[in-house]
């Protein structure tokens, strides 16, 4: 049933295996540097929570805006020239946003995020270039588990940092390290497609494939309803698990312990490492669709927790359903876009990630404000429900397929 070899396979590939490992080395100073703007305006700039989440509202909505647009540039350019705007812009905003005033910092926070180096996008781009169908699965979710374990330290450090020197200067170390995690993946310069599996060059204007022209350039042609529906989906997964995230907060403050809150979440997302395992051996996969009711399920059944440390034990299990969910998505997503195109579907894949993390922050505030915790948990976990049904519905009527393992190239 389970084919722990692909691992084994996967990590053997050069590419994949370099990709994975700038993965985490880019990612921790990431979070860690997201963590320590909050710190920084609430700290350094004395301003509220709510002034610091407008700064991570406009920094999501830049990161949204610039996702389908940088993996296009990806597809178009390649990895080196798409990537070196990044590397001039995100150093010339980090080395002056520390040390200026409140709406200038949201100003240059703002340029910084339109710029973002897409690290997301290019690791599973070339993941995806460079596996077979029945690897892709394995590598994605090793990606998924890579993701967890970065979001379980670089946050800690960021806070570490934020508490031992001045938050400007916390702030300069994590975005500088940051961008140099950029540069290295530049150097690196891994191949975003393996050399015999290399896309078609896009279609002349005209031609059937083209982009074209007018408004069919902000919606390319390949987004059918078919890949519409995947990419709600990838946004609803990232809906129920900001929710979770929003929730234990609330949950650890009203059993008096907010001090618990931090290995808390740590339990919640080391649980998905087990499982992101297990899923990426499996020699069949569930559809995406079928994995996130499951995820939405599991987010309805927390709100029944009895007490503290039920609650703990649901939240566990939820969170172990949040990798296999994530790679499910992704790995859905990369088979049903044309090869010339990933990229920019990694980019509309991470837009709509950052549209699932925006709705669902505020939407569970709400929901925690006006009906305590359990209402957080109903709220994400019943919108996500009916979202994930609907996919499954819609899967089910386009009789869209999730292939076995093969070894037949992508």
């Amino acid at each position: 049933m389970l084919g722990l070899d692909t691992y084994g396979e996967v990590l053997r590939i050069p590419p994949v295996r370099r990709v994975l490992s700038l993965a985490l080395v880019t990612r921790i100073p990431l979070w860690a540097g997201n963590i320590v703007v909050t710190l920084h305006v609430v700290s350094h700039l004395h301003h509220s929570f709510a002034m610091a989440g407008l700064v991570a509202a406009v920094q999501a909505a830049m990161l949204g805006l610039s996702g389908p647009w940088r993996g296009r540039r990806l597809d178009q350019l390649g990895l080196r020239r798409a990537v070196l705007p990044s590397l001039i812009v995100l150093p010339a905003c980090w080395c002056v946003a520390p040390f200026v005033g409140y709406w200038s910092f949201l100003l240059l926070v703002a340029g910084a995020a339109l710029f973002t180096v897409p690290t997301f996008a290019i690791t599973r781009q070339v993941i995806i270039g460079h596996t077979t169908l029945g690897q892709r699965t394995t590598a994605l979710s090793i990606d998924g588990i890579t993701t967890d374990l970065t979001f379980m330290v670089g946050p800690v450090i960021g806070v570490l940092l934020a508490t031992t020197i001045p938050t400007p200067s916390a702030l300069l170390v994590c975005q500088l390290a940051s961008a140099a995690g950029g540069g290295l993946i530049w150097l690196a310069d891994p191949p975003l497609h393996a050399p015999d599996h290399a896309p078609a060059a896009t279609p002349e204007p005209g031609l059937p494939g083209h982009p074209g022209a007018g408004w069919h350039r902000f919606v390319p042609h390949w987004l059918t309803p078919g890949v519409a529906v995947v990419l709600a989906m990838a946004a609803t997964a990232t809906f129920i698990l900001i929710g979770e995230d929003l929730v234990a907060v609330a949950a650890m403050r009203h059993w008096h312990t907010p001090g618990a809150t931090g290995w808390v979440l740590a339990l919640w997302a080391a649980a998905a490492i087990p499982t992101g395992l297990v899923y990426g051996a499996l020699h069949r996969h569930p559809p995406a669709s079928v994995v996130l009711v499951l995820l939405a399920i599991s987010a309805v059944l927390v709100a029944a927790a009895p007490d503290r440390t039920w609650f703990i034990v649901f939240l566990t299990v939820a969170g172990s359903l949040s990798s296999p969910t994530v790679t499910a998505v992704t790995d859905e997503l990369s088979r049903v876009v044309p090869a010339g195109n990933r990229g920019e579907a990694m980019g509309w894949h991470g837009s709509a990630t950052t549209l699932g993390n925006a709705a669902g922050a505020p939407i569970t505030g709400v929901a925690i404000d006006g009906l305590g915790w359990q209402g957080g948990l109903l709220a994400v976990g019943l919108v996500g429900l009916v979202i994930a049904l609907a996919g499954l519905a819609v899967r089910r009527g386009a009789a869209v397929r999730t292939p076995t393992r093969s070894r037949v190239g992508p």
